[in-house]
């Protein structure tokens, strides 16, 4: 069986990641022009700072420094972060994603806009925002209901202290 250089590049450098208490997301290696780019995405449950980011990608640029893992010629190393709109994939994105909008593309058909939150072994429990005045209402989505989902941008987002606030008022 023959392994891609993805694969090699993971193997080698996710211990690396994770013993600075991220994960790798994502590795990949793309030619642009008669360049190439090692593209690396981090995350963590508690989330990714720049001097994480930046004490992460020092420390793969030292791994790879002393392997031959990207074969001979120059290479740009780029390590960054999901990003406000990312893809749900694993369950621990989910359960990073509690709290959040997010858009649900549906096994059944259709689409669902809603909140996350409580996330367990066999799905999420939502709050669908309320349309034209009315409260928002409860509900149970399985796993396998959910064909793809992706963390929506709430600019006007009030967090969980504001909420608490609202509600003791």
């Amino acid at each position: 069986m023959s392994t891609t250089q993805s694969e090699r590049l993971r193997e080698l450098l996710e211990p690396l990641v994770n013993s600075q208490g991220l994960d790798l997301e994502e590795i990949a290696v793309d030619s642009v022009g008669r360049k190439r780019v090692l593209r690396v995405v981090v995350d963590s449950d508690t989330g990714a700072d720049l001097d994480r980011v930046a004490d992460v990608s020092r420390a793969l640029s030292a791994k790879l420094d002393e392997t031959d893992a990207m074969g001979e010629g120059t290479y740009d190393l780029e390590v960054g972060t999901p990003g406000a709109e990312r893809l749900l994939k694993e369950h621990r994105h989910y359960v990073r994603a509690v709290d959040r909008m997010v858009k649900f593309q549906l096994a059944e058909g259709g689409e669902l806009i809603a909140r996350i939150l409580k996330v367990d072994d066999e799905g999420l429990d939502l709050e669908v925002p309320g349309v034209k005045g009315r409260k928002a209402t409860s509900r149970r989505l399985a796993f396998p209901e959910i064909t793809r989902a992706r963390v929506q941008v709430e600019f006007a987002r009030k967090d969980k202290k504001d909420m608490t606030e609202e509600e003791e008022a």
